[in-house]
C-alpha cells in the first residue's frame, strides 16, 4: 500500500504562483511513477504532469512552461512548482502514484487540494 498526503492548495490571484507538495509513504520502494491530475466541476479528472522512472517527464499541454513536476527521492515527495496560473486552472488537484506489484500495476491517490484562481 501507499499512501499520499498532499498539501500547499490555496487561493491565488491570476498571474500568481503556487507549489503543491506531495508525501508518500508505505510501499514507496516500488514506486514507478507519480503525477498530478486535476478535475474541475462538471468535468473529468485530466492528467496535469507525470515524472516517471527512466521515462522522463510528460505535461498537459495546457500547462506546458507554465508548471514543473519534480521529485525528492531522498523524502519520497512529488512537488507542482505552478507560475503564471489562470482562472481555467481552478480545480480540485489530486496526488497519483503507480507501483507494480509482480505483472499487475496499482494505483493510489492523495485526497486532493483545492486550487481557485481569481481573474
Amino acid at each position: 500500500q501507499v499512501r499520499l498526503v498532499e498539501s500547499g492548495g490555496g487561493f491565488v490571484q491570476a498571474g500568481g504562483s503556487l507549489k503543491l507538495d506531495c508525501a508518500a509513504s508505505g510501499s514507496t520502494s516500488s514506486i514507478s511513477s507519480m503525477g498530478w491530475y486535476r478535475q474541475a466541476p462538471g468535468k473529468q479528472r485530466e492528467l496535469v504532469a507525470r515524472i516517471s522512472s527512466g521515462a522522463g517527464t510528460n505535461y498537459a499541454d495546457s500547462v506546458k512552461g507554465r508548471f514543473t513536476i519534480s521529485t525528492d527521492h531522498a523524502k519520497n515527495t512529488v512537488s507542482l512548482q505552478m507560475n503564471s496560473l489562470k482562472p481555467e486552472d481552478t480545480a480540485v488537484y489530486y496526488c497519483n502514484a503507480r507501483r507494480t506489484a509482480g505483472t499487475t500495476t496499482l494505483q493510489y491517490w492523495g485526497q486532493g487540494t483545492q486550487v481557485t484562481v481569481s481573474a
